[in-house]
């Protein structure tokens, strides 16, 4: 038999999992639910100007500091960082959980249809 897989983005965990155990009644094959972020591989610390120093511009712009120096470049890039943003515009979403589920494909559509009733993003 054939599969096919659906991507299907979320606003919160909470929202997925819902869906998650609606999908998991068919024949899933595989299933798996991941926050993603515009910059890979950050991981944050706190720190400010007020501590004595300015480490970067994201710690003044975004209130932290990321640990590895190639996210820090790509976040300080960013239009939000520099205060020159347009309010949002291809920026985050808001829908930063993913969604992946593989299906037999007789299972399909079905599949699809649930994800987009619970209001996923596919």
């Amino acid at each position: 038999m054939s599969e096919k897989s659906i991507l299907a983005y979320f606003k919160s965990p909470e929202e997925a999992e819902g869906v998650a155990k609606k999908l998991r009644a068919l024949r899933v094959v595989d299933l798996s639910i991941d926050r993603f972020s515009r910059f890979p591989r950050a991981s944050m610390y706190s720190t400010g100007p007020f501590t004595g120093g300015m480490p970067s511009l994201t710690s003044v712009t975004y209130g932290t500091t990321y640990s590895d120096k190639d996210v820090s470049i790509l976040a300080a890039a960013d239009p939000s960082a520099s205060g020159m943003s347009d309010g949002g515009q291809g920026g985050p979403t808001g829908r930063d959980i993913i969604l992946s589920v593989v299906v037999e494909e007789e299972s399909f559509e079905k599949a699809r249809r649930i994800v987009e009733e619970a209001g996923g993003f596919v």
